[in-house]
């Protein structure tokens, strides 16, 4: 499996290095990984249209001996014998050819496919927020699919149409020097239309692909947002954006199909056969060649007539792959911003945070972040507050490089986050969101998933810490329970706390809770918030939270706005200092006591 050159967050062991400076160096890359299934496919080749040849060779043979006043039968017999096994032999090196083509066929698709995902893995998340998952699986799939397609039949019938376009040009001196004409002004002929024909096909095939990536774009976040798209009752209009891609579609391939009715070698194919009959006739009436001479020119013209039509279809595949492949390469060739620094820093965390003159931006845009200074010492829990877009979110992201600073710098440990290996420091920080994805998987495999040789003991330690070993035995199936795409089959309260057992189970130096109890009832909160305190005892805790259960024992809170601390302190001190901090405070009074209330009545 290849690598992307360019840096990446993950990287696999490199087995073969793919030539990617051009989109057919990169596929010519893929072909000479698989040399002796090429040479097969060549002798194959070769060895069919050389077969197919020794019929009207030998046909011509047969001929000579018949229009002769006392044929020898026994010639006859043996041409005919000499047939049968030429066909034999033709039939075995084209499924020799044919079992080559699509062996090469399906392995670079599936190099390709893994070439991609490997490649798609190592990308930061700054191109994942870019790059549309509807067109990236396009690409994936129907886009890679197409290069199995240009290699079998595509390629394949190309290779085979190009042998039996040499032999007629070959043989045709043996025969008479003169007959080499026609033949050779229609190879000239169809090469030259062949160029023009491809030119003209490379955008229309284009166009196929960008406009088929848009339709599984439009679909995939139709039916991810299919919540959305009900509660708004736009059905319609979905289905009718969707009609017009598809429509697109159509429109995209009709032009491809209007430049293949206009393949000029069928026309040169129908005038190279019609002169070089003429010509071999004429040569015969001087008695130049004979019977036999002309019969077996004819055949070596009839050869033609494969390469001819099977052009039509291989080079329409050949263009078709061509224009898969330079998406496909596109995408892995898409330099991200992050690099695994394998030869990085790789140690223990021991906790020690500290944001220095830190600013940061998203791709193109304004600074999120302005100027954060803080430093937090092993142990402690940082609470963040703010209003909705202060930059909470976006600047826990930043311990774990899930986005990387824009100036100024982030510690731990007193190193650069961006010196550690990237595996060193992903795997000590855990960070739980307020929108938990889960996996179409069992419960105990999305609890393990951050450690996936953990034992169900280790798994239902982790559940109970967090709160959800009751309602997942509660299951028909436990903790083989499958768990519906994004945890559909699950509340949004059920989400979080098995996120909560993944992150305990993961035990990480570092832990952030990203608002990631507001889906859950105030009664269960008052469990969970007991683990959290054991699970924050002897780690770094940063949490992002409204709750004021949560926020006043933080050790350090920081209250952030437009992208700047504007405050920071234990809440007794923000309380009698910082007016922003008092204004979230009461804003979020109201809502904790009337939670109170409500425990206090049930």
């Amino acid at each position: 499996m290849a690598i992307p050159s360019s840096a990446s967050e993950f990287l696999v062991a490199d087995t073969y290095t793919y030539d990617r400076r051009s989109t057919n160096r990169w596929i010519v890359s893929h072909i000479l990984r698989y040399k002796f299934v090429l040479v097969r496919i060549l002798i194959g080749a070769w060895g069919n249209a050389a077969c197919n040849f020794a019929v009207p060779a030998l046909i011509g043979v047969a001929f000579n001996e018949m229009v002769k006043p006392a044929p020898d039968l026994n010639v006859v017999a043996l041409c005919a014998l000499a047939i049968v096994i030429s066909q034999l032999v033709r039939g075995t090196l084209m499924f020799m050819r044919n079992f080559g083509s699509e062996t090469m066929g399906q392995r670079i698709e599936r190099d390709t496919r893994a070439e991609l995902y490997a490649s798609l893995l190592g990308k930061s998340m700054t191109f994942h927020g870019l790059q549309t998952v509807g067109d990236t699986m396009a690409r994936a799939t129907n886009d890679v699919h197409e290069l199995n397609l240009m290699f079998s039949p595509g390629i394949n019938t190309i290779i085979g149409s190009m042998m039996f376009l040499l032999f007629p040009v070959f043989t045709s001196p043996t025969i008479h020097p003169q007959l080499l004409l026609s033949p050779a002004l229609f190879v000239i002929g169809y090469f030259l239309s062949i160029r023009f024909y491809s030119s003209q096909l490379k955008p229309a095939t284009e166009a196929v692909r960008e406009r088929f990536g848009a339709l599984n774009s439009g679909l995939a976040e139709a039916i991810d947002g299919i919540e959305t798209v009900k509660a708004a009752s736009q059905e319609k209009q979905e289905l009718s954006a969707f009609n017009r891609r598809a429509t697109a579609v159509r429109d995209a391939f009709v032009g491809q199909s209007d430049i293949e009715a206009r393949f000029i070698p069928l026309l040169l194919l129908g005038l190279a056969e019609g002169t070089g009959f003429l010509h071999a006739i004429i040569l015969f009436r001087a008695g130049q060649i004979n019977v036999g001479g002309v019969v077996a020119y004819m055949g070596a013209l009839q050869m033609f007539g494969f390469p001819t039509w099977v052009s039509l279809f291989g080079f329409s595949q050949l263009s078709l792959g061509l224009a898969a492949a330079a998406r496909i390469r596109q995408l892995i060739e898409t330099e991200t911003e992050l690099d695994q620094n394998i030869a990085g820093h790789n140690a223990a965390i021991q906790g020690t945070v500290q944001f220095e003159n830190v600013g940061f931006g998203y791709r193109d845009g304004a600074e999120t972040l302005h100027n954060i200074n803080f430093t937090v010492k092993p142990g402690q829990t940082v609470a963040i507050v703010g209003q909705t877009g202060a930059g909470k979110s976006t600047l826990i992201k930043l311990l774990n490089r899930t986005y990387d600073v824009r100036s100024g710098r982030v510690w731990i440990d007193s190193v650069d986050v961006r010196d550690w290996t990237m595996e060193a420091l992903r795997s000590q920080i855990s960070i739980i969101e307020q929108d938990v994805f889960l996996f179409s998987r069992t419960v105990a495999e999305n609890i393990a998933f951050g450690l996936p040789g953990a034992t169900q003991a280790q798994i239902e330690t982790a559940a109970r810490a967090a709160q959800a070993h009751e309602f997942i035995l509660n299951f028909k199936d436990g903790y083989q329970t499958i768990v519906g795409e994004r945890g559909v089959t699950l509340s949004g309260g059920q989400r979080q706390r098995l996120a909560l057992a993944r992150a305990f189970l993961t035990d990480p130096r570092i832990l952030v809770l990203d608002d990631s109890t507001s889906a859950i009832d105030s009664a269960t909160e008052d469990q969970i918030q007991r683990a959290i305190l054991n699970a924050a005892r002897g780690r770094t805790t940063f949490l992002i939270t409204h709750r004021l259960s949560q926020i006043r024992w933080a050790d350090l809170i920081l209250v952030l706005r437009g992208g700047q601390i504007v405050a920071a302190g234990a809440h007794a001190d923000l309380m009698r200092t910082s007016e922003s901090y008092r204004r979230i405070f009461a804003a979020t009074a109201e809502p904790f006591a009337a939670e109170n209330l409500s425990v206090a009545a049930r």
